[in-house]
């Protein structure tokens, strides 16, 4: 085998946290390697992932007629009758083209770009297998390494993935055409996610879920919120079910058994039962570094391993497991191993997006965690059909709610579903990150009519509640 090629970085993995770490490093002035298996960056969230399942949200709402009918009240439900080809097609260009942006970008900053999978061969050697044609192998070696890898839908034994309608949330993207109905497995993110997406186009869908509540990170009035909202869609919910049995003939409907008795009969299934690192597939065990009993890799603040010159990042080292985060972790670690202050930290606060219909959005403290950290607070909300441009949206259930430290009216958490709450979040983030809260949002000008001038609006709740609480305390404090 030839001499190995010398870099100061090497990263495994180009999805987000990959290319963040190999474009800052670059930009750092270093020499960069980049080992991606696929033949186009981005990893999961460029081309499975994020960008392929926001986008047919977005072309499931504009052929299903879901926003047109919520403002003009008119059935448009003609429009559902799109082929497969139309939901796919604006999904497969948009892909396309951030992935050639990315690479574009990689090229301009002069990271080396090797396609194959990464292994270890030593703490600073890494071979990169070729896929076939041409195959074979070679040696890449650097002072500092980056691990970026991943992860991989995890396939229960239960069902036949090999079945063409029985699918996990990576290969869902090359199903053939519409579902007449859709089993989903499992109510995290994803499922949630894709439920309502077909939910849109007019498909029977089914959850299943091991819980009985939706999404119970989130803050019980959201989480409450959205299950009504999936529920008006025409999604059923089979909350603490399993699937303990799936059989997939041939031809007809694919039948499920749950562990309550009841059965399913369905024309596709998809299985979102969370993600799994393959980081053993790296054999760690050549470089000096061990897994979690999960098959995670264990860092420290700055995304080290137990091997100093080794990083990793996103989801392999698991939670929060976001392509957004596991871009700053990207740069903080590429900052880290060369000594720049450039990027020295995560953000304090790391903001949460989950597009179902309708988006939900949160930043910071749940009522729930406010109160078991025994915090006074005082909670401001303020629904899009008290706001102009929620009224012209025709968005009667989304709403805005702050919650505010009482003493100081500091922000302490912003929860928020309904029409571009994943953007309308960034006002309460941007607040909290630099200490604001009620004076803030009451001194600053919205545009009107604007989500934004929501901030204002759920303000004045919490003063006045606030001032409500505080009249009481007053009375009570006379009456001694």
């Amino acid at each position: 085998m030839p001499k190995p090629l010398q870099y100061d970085l090497i990263v495994i993995g180009a999805g987000p946290g990959g290319l963040a770490a190999a474009d800052t490093a670059a930009l750092l002035g270093k020499r960069v390697a980049l080992v991606e298996r696929n033949p186009v960056v981005g990893g999961a969230a460029v081309n499975t992932g994020t960008i392929p399942s926001k986008t047919l949200r977005e072309t499931a709402l504009a052929i299903s007629g879901t926003k047109a009918r919520a403002v003009i009240g008119l059935d448009v439900s003609v429009r559902r009758q799109a082929k497969i080809e139309d939901l796919m097609r604006h999904e497969r260009v948009v892909k396309a083209s951030e992935a050639h942006q990315m690479r574009t970008l990689l090229d301009r900053y002069g990271v080396m770009l090797h396609q194959g999978t990464g292994s270890f061969v030593d703490p600073h050697t890494v071979r990169v297998t070729r896929p076939s044609p041409p195959g074979g192998s070679f040696d890449i070696r650097a002072d500092k390494i980056v691990i970026a890898i991943g992860s991989t839908p995890v396939r229960p034994a239960v069902f036949p993935f090999e079945h063409a309608r029985v699918h996990d949330s990576d290969e869902l993207l090359y199903i053939t055409s519409i579902p007449r109905s859709l089993a989903v497995i499992g109510g995290g993110v994803i499922g949630s996610e894709y439920a309502c997406m077909f939910a849109a186009l007019g498909v029977r869908v089914h959850l299943i879920d091991g819980r009985d509540t939706l999404l119970p990170f989130l803050d019980p009035d959201l989480s409450a919120a959205l299950t009504k909202a999936m529920e008006r869609q025409g999604i059923v919910f089979h909350w603490k079910e399993q699937v303990e049995r799936c059989h997939a003939p041939r031809s007809g409907e694919v039948e499920l058994q749950l562990k309550s008795g009841n059965e399913l009969a369905v024309s596709n299934v998809l299985v979102c039962a969370g993600r799994t690192s393959y980081a053993d597939r790296l054999d760690p065990a050549a470089a000096g570094f061990g897994l979690t009993p999960r098959g995670l890799i264990p860092v420290d603040e700055h995304f080290r391993t137990t091997v100093p010159h080794i990083y990793a990042v996103g989801d392999v080292i698991g939670f929060p497991a976001l392509a957004s985060t596991s871009y700053e972790q990207g740069r903080v670690a590429a900052c880290h191993a060369f000594g720049s202050m450039a990027k020295e930290a995560l953000a304090q606060y790391l903001p949460a997006g989950i597009y179902t219909i309708p988006e939900v959005s949160s930043v910071g403290l749940t009522e729930p965690q406010a109160k078991e950290k025994n915090i006074p607070v005082v909670i401001g909300r303020a629904d899009y059909d008290q706001n102009p441009r929620g009224k012209i949206i025709g968005d009667k259930t989304g709403f805005l709610k702050l919650i505010f430290d009482r003493e100081e009216m500091k922000l302490l958490g912003v929860h928020v579903i309904g029409e571009q709450a994943t953007e309308l979040i960034h006002v309460g983030l941007t607040a909290m990150m630099t200490g604001g809260g009620a004076n803030l949002f009451l001194s600053t000008c919205f545009n009107y009519p604007t989500l934004g001038d929501l901030y204002k609006l759920a303000t004045h709740d919490a003063i006045l509640k606030r001032s409500e609480l505080m009249g009481k305390a007053q009375a009570n404090i006379s009456r001694w």
